[in-house]
């Protein structure tokens, strides 16, 4: 039960005036929720200084000014199109006020003939006249006082404009209300921050454009607060989760052995690091939840089936689920001669498994003679029954919903679940939405791989680029061609695929394929066979590509207006080439003029192959939600942290959260209580319920 303190915050919007259904709907695309509290979250992202006071001439262009003025007469269009004016004056020159589809009769109350009004708004230059169009504020010399001096701007949507919404986010203000102090009184004093309360008014509040920066100490002890409310949440969980009892998978390491004799390389220093940790954590009695994480071909695969025959050998199963069927049919491809030799067979489920092929593998699950499966999203179907499912993996764990990783854990009894995403992930991210799993990172490539060569090139010097494939092919060599759209859009000016398709295809007849999302599996497994084996040489693709095909042939990779993808989906793709003998390229074509972000990007690809710097800088220029496409994971979003700017605190809340638990893990102190309302505010609800009532 969320505690009754918090009633007034998470009462409707629609309580506050002036907020009826239609501006509730409104309310609830700005704010991102229906409820007060969701107001207080959504804070200013701009001001307008209305401080700014000058006579009409001396009022330059563009600037939002505020003049006291008297007004002459109003002059109405004869054509109802042309606007409605009021000419006003002080003693410096006339100043017209400009009113489009006019309200006659209030324009003629708020601004009577011969008398003194006082508007603010931006000042224009028209024929050589000033003139204000619409003056976001008029009021009386009297009224002076109530015209805010700076005035916080918030992000609007159609339909609700930043007066009523200035009003509304007042009266949330006014709603907002003291709350127990969740956080420690030493490190309140050593930052020097205020109450909660006190730092939602103040960052409502700003009085210059440096107020609004992350780093003021409003929005950081606001910050702070999300910060530990989520890793608090994190800590709760993984304990409970922790709670249940797992198997104890300890193999005789039969089967291991016999695949490690029949792999034709040894074993990287970090996956054999990676390969004791796990193993470490499936032999003890708690449930395993551990994320591996490792660059394009560092060899996760071969980690993670060396952990699944660690479960066979104690007579249990094990499944590998991957987002797309390209994925697992690459999965499978590299594990079943693995398997093989291991005495083993292992059988692939998809969306296309039907009939009696399909029939066979559930039965196979049900009976325990299947011992490993490899799938998609078809495994968590309600018909599928595992006979002893001990040992899970999810493959590129953030394109799977918490639900979906859930739900195949359900499949068997306290399942021991093993995470790996190709996609490195930096420190801070890390806490902040792995906080529940332990990792194990594999830093090193395999032996004898070439660095790939990696240029900038302008999109004016595409036919350089086409002669260079043209020798590459030539040289019996395989040549990736990405383009950022499926089909040309009026809208956006880029490379599509069906395009570039057809102008390689007449360059090089038979020898070019098309690959996208929008294809049937079927289709795009047969494009993708036949690039494997040579029958055609240049694959044109979206980034489809990005996960799991791997060609040791393809020796380029073009990647057509590279400004427009971000840092990680980029290193994602130059990693599908650079996995045979030869010397590899990877050529980023833009186009110009380049923005300092897309710039700075290129310039980071051309300079570094190390995934982990290179998603550190992912997340310092595009942000979290971005980098883990936050969205689509069923990953929290953070209404107020930053977690580029605020990095240092999302350490602080770790430590903090892994001390309170230690010292009161049922929350039940006065500071334990007041957590409790933190979790609630900022609706980590779900960890909250693992605690006992109290």
């Amino acid at each position: 039960m969320r505690p009754p303190i918090l009633n007034p915050l998470f009462a409707s919007a629609t309580g506050l005036p002036g907020v009826g259904p239609r501006i509730a709907k409104l309310i609830q695309k700005v704010a991102g929720g229906p409820h007060v509290v969701d107001l207080l979250w959504r804070l200013p992202t701009g001001i307008i200084d209305r401080r700014f006071a000058p006579k009409i001439a001396e009022a330059p262009e563009g600037r939002i000014a505020t003049i006291t003025v008297m007004v002459d007469r109003h002059e109405r269009p004869r054509n109802p199109r042309l606007p409605y004016k009021v000419h006003t004056y002080d003693e410096t020159g006339p100043l017209d006020l400009v009113f489009f589809r006019a309200h006659e009769d209030y324009l003629k109350r708020s601004l009577p003939p011969g008398e003194t009004r006082v508007v603010s708004g931006k000042v224009e230059i028209y024929n050589g006249l000033a003139q204000m169009t619409h003056p976001d504020r008029i009021v009386t010399a009297a009224e002076l006082a109530t015209l805010k001096a700076v005035e916080p701007v918030y992000p609007l949507t159609t339909g609700l404009t930043l007066k009523p919404l200035g009003k509304i986010m007042r009266a949330a203000l006014d709603r907002a209300i003291a709350l127990p102090e969740w956080d420690d009184p030493a490190w309140l004093k050593a930052r020097g921050w205020t109450s909660w309360l006190e730092a939602v008014r103040t960052a409502h509040a700003p009085e210059s454009e440096a107020d609004l920066a992350p780093g003021t100490s409003a929005r950081q002890r606001l910050a702070y607060d999300e910060l530990l409310a989520n890793q608090l949440a994190l800590a709760l969980v993984r304990a409970n989760q922790r709670a249940a009892p797992g198997h104890r998978l300890k193999g005789d390491g039969r089967l291991r052995r016999k695949v490690m004799d029949a792999l034709p390389f040894d074993l990287t220093g970090s996956q054999q690091q990676a390969g004791a940790e796990i193993a470490t954590d499936m032999a003890a009695p708690e449930r395993m939840l551990r994320l591996l994480q490792g660059d394009v071909g560092s060899g996760k695969t071969v980690v993670a089936f060396l952990a699944m025959l660690n479960a066979v050998e104690c007579g249990a199963q094990a499944a590998l689920m991957a987002p797309t069927e390209i994925l697992a049919r690459q999965h499978l491809a590299t594990i079943e001669p693995l398997a093989r030799s291991a005495g083993l067979n292992a059988v692939l489920l998809t969306g296309r498994e039907k009939g009696k092929a399909r029939d066979a593998v559930l039965s196979g699950l049900a009976s325990g003679e299947i011992q490993i499966v490899i799938g998609t999203h078809a495994l968590i179907q309600d018909d599928i029954a595992f006979h002893d499912l001990a040992f899970a993996v999810i493959d590129e764990q953030h394109r799977f919903g918490v639900q979906e990783r859930l739900k195949l854990a359900r499949k068997g009894a306290s399942v021991d679940m093993l995470v790996m995403t190709a996609t490195p992930i930096p420190r801070t991210l890390m806490m902040t939405f792995y906080g529940d799993l332990d990792a194990s990172r594999l830093t090193e490539k395999p032996a004898g791989r070439l660095k790939i060569d990696t240029r900038t090139v302008p999109l004016a010097r595409l036919d350089e680029v086409i002669e260079g494939v043209s020798r590459a092919v030539a040289r019996g060599e395989r040549v990736y061609w990405v383009c950022p759209l499926v089909e040309e859009s009026e809208l956006i000016d880029l490379a599509d695929a069906t395009e570039r398709h057809s102008a390689l295809a007449k360059r090089f007849p038979g020898r070019t394929g098309l690959l996208h999302g929008r294809m049937k599996g079927a289709e795009k497994d047969a494009t993708m066979a036949k690039f494997a084996a040579g029958e055609i040489d240049i694959l044109v693709a979206t980034t489809v590509i990005e996960v799991g095909v791997d060609v040791p042939e393809a020796t380029v990779m073009v990647i057509e207006h590279a400004e427009r993808f971000g840092l990680a989906q980029l290193h994602q793709l130059r990693g599908r080439v650079g996995r045979g003998e030869r010397q590899s390229a990877c050529l980023l074509l833009y186009a110009t003029p380049l923005g300092e972000t897309a710039r700075a990007r290129l310039r980071i690809m051309r300079d570094t192959d190390d995934g982990f710097r290179i998603a550190e800088e992912d997340l310092r220029l595009r942000g979290a939600g971005e980098v883990l496409g936050t969205r689509q994971s069923g990953m929290p979003d953070f209404r107020i942290a930053d977690l580029a700017a605020h990095a240092e605190l999302i350490a602080a809340a770790s430590d903090d959260a892994r001390l309170i638990l230690a010292r009161d893990p049922e929350l039940s102190s006065p500071r334990g209580q007041a957590l409790r309302v933190l979790l609630y505010l900022f609706e980590r609800d779900v960890a909250a319920r693992t605690l006992r009532s109290g």
